[in-house]
């Protein structure tokens, strides 16, 4: 199993999440979350003053897939994503070792 974390722009989740709908993925978690890469922020003016924005408001979607389902699912959401400008954002895979489930304890075979 592997965890698939992917920080997009807040004006593409919905386009994501609607893709990973189309590959039948059954679960995921949505957060709102800011940071910055490269760019390091940007510059903004509010009320004639310029200040330096440095956390860029972003999110991230969170899938728990098995290692026969991550590649069609990494290509799907770089798809859903893609706007070809800085910023669009990151794709982190880890390996999961084991998982859970709360309610009764047992452990959980994806």
């Amino acid at each position: 199993m592997k965890l698939i974390q992917c920080i997009v722009r807040p004006n593409k989740v919905d386009e994501v999440i609607e893709a990973l709908r189309t590959l039948n993925v059954s679960g995921m978690t949505v957060s709102e979350v800011r940071g910055h890469g490269k760019q390091k922020g940007h510059a903004a003016i509010y009320r004639g003053r310029e200040y330096q924005v440095t956390l860029i408001p972003k999110m991230m979607i969170e899938v728990v897939a098995t290692d026969p389902a991550v590649n069609e699912i990494l290509e799907t959401i770089i798809r859903a994503a893609r706007t070809g400008e800085i910023g669009d954002g990151r794709i982190f895979v880890l390996p999961v070792d084991e998982a859970y489930r709360i309610r009764t304890g047992e452990r959980d075979v994806l």
